[in-house]
């Protein structure tokens, strides 16, 4: 008798590249996001940095291509350079009020 897949049968069909592309090693993520492995290595050790999991039986460092996506969208939203809500320029500046009434 043949061996069943795991995955459901839409994702069975899929070719195995597509499903290895989903997910990327450290090298993998470090070059998607154009930093080096060490740097992955040190933010996750901090819980810092793209969220990651290991996989498999010699737990391997895994990330999600969407989730490195995502990381970088909320990482573009938390720089005012990108985000005119954040930029203090966009704002009308603020007085301080005086502490001593005359």
């Amino acid at each position: 008798m043949p061996a069943r897949p795991l995955l459901a049968s839409p994702a069975a069909s899929a070719p195995a590249s597509a499903t290895r592309a989903a997910f990327l090693n450290v090298k993998g993520a470090a070059a998607y996001l154009g930093l080096s492995p060490h740097t992955l290595y040190v933010w996750r050790h901090r819980r810092q940095g793209p969220p990651s999991f290991r996989m498999g039986p010699r737990g391997r460092v895994m990330y999600r291509r969407g989730a490195l996506d995502a990381w970088i969208r909320e990482q573009e939203q938390a720089d005012s350079r990108s985000n005119p809500d954040l930029n203090p320029l966009s704002t009308a500046p603020q007085h301080r009020l005086s502490h001593l009434s005359p």
